[in-house]
């Protein structure tokens, strides 16, 4: 058993918080002390770790003396201003957000990828990707290692819960007024989101494409050390719950089998194969729900394009795409 750490959680009431103080405790991960913190009017807000309640206490500059890691997932505003300050305190910090993703001297990590890069943050901080990031290359990475990855096209179908609670509140109450024949006034989105799909996530930029499209390609090149990855993206937001779909067509350096492609699956961790179509098996959201594997089905070879492969994959976006991988990070430590 490693040597206990003295662990702290920053957005501790939030989706993710929540979902990472669950993943602590399933994984059995060796907590010396847990802190739990947040914003001034979520203080004394207790919840259960180990049979034991904790309250929550308010986030300052001085919250992380004797803290060993602290995991962040309070937005970007909070990690750029409280970061530093767990950093200088001696803190190992894990970050949630897009805040430092794309800086230099922070790794970008996905541990079943790229492992090696959370043993070096000259900064004391270490960057979780974006959930689409994640959940993308957990299908793609053993590809990239039979095949040499070229050049993406992806399509993303993200739950509603990407968007955090409010999305989820949204979407039931738009079903219900549906259901009753009642009118209502979209809040989180641009239009309807029960029974349809709306093909923006994130802001538009000058491009044309969203910052949710841009942070495969970028974040993509990172974290699979490809500086020349070719990537384009299409981000949706669909009703459901919770959980990310996302259509890929990879093309390769080397030709490409069905056989070799399956094979490759085989001892990953972290991904498995549900891809049987005859009997009507592939992946679905609700699969993969509360669950640390991303799954890859609809696996056939492209049509168009040489050397290319067509893909399915799902992930539960709240817990590997955010939570159980910045638990897996410190895992890593």
């Amino acid at each position: 058993m490693s040597e206990a750490k003295n662990i702290a959680i920053v957005g501790a009431t939030g989706a993710v918080g929540q979902e990472m103080l669950l993943c602590l405790e399933q994984r059995d991960f060796p907590v010396k002390s847990l802190t739990l913190l947040a914003s001034a009017r979520s203080v004394g807000k207790r919840f259960t770790f180990r049979g034991e309640e904790i309250a929550v206490k308010e986030l300052t500059h001085d919250s992380f003396a004797g803290i060993d890691i602290a995991l962040f997932s309070a937005g970007g505003g909070i990690s750029k201003e409280f970061a530093p300050s767990a950093a200088a305190a001696g803190c190992v910090v894990i970050d949630n957000s897009s805040a430092f993703r794309m800086d230099a001297d922070v790794p970008l990590v996905v541990p079943e990828i790229n492992p090696d890069a959370a043993r070096e943050a000259p900064r004391g901080i270490i960057a979780n990707p974006n959930c689409s990031t994640i959940i993308a290359l957990m299908g793609l990475a053993p590809l990239h290692r039979a095949f040499g990855l070229k050049a993406v096209i992806a399509s993303t179908y993200q739950a509603v819960s990407g968007s955090g609670a409010q999305g989820i509140v949204e979407l039931e109450e738009q079903v219900k007024a549906l259901a009753a024949g009642e009118s209502f006034e979209p809040k989180v989105y641009p239009c309807q989101i029960a029974f349809n799909v709306i093909p923006q996530v994130d802001v538009f930029l000058d491009n044309g494409y969203t910052k949710e499209e841009l942070k495969m390609l970028h974040e993509g090149r990172k974290i699979m050390g490809l500086p020349d990855l070719k990537v384009s993206c299409t981000c949706v937001r669909v009703p459901v719950y919770r959980s990310h779909s996302i259509s890929i067509t990879a093309q390769f350096e080397r030709p490409v089998n069905l056989a070799a492609a399956r094979a490759a699956f085989g001892d990953t961790p972290g991904v498995a194969l549900k891809d049987d179509p005859e009997k009507r098996e592939f992946p679905v959201p609700l699969d993969t729900t509360g669950k640390d594997d991303c799954l890859v089905g609809r696996i056939r070879e492209n049509l168009v394009l040489d050397n290319a492969l067509d893909l399915w994959v799902v992930g539960d976006q709240v817990r590997k795409g955010a939570a159980l991988n910045a638990v897996q990070i410190a895992e890593l430590l």
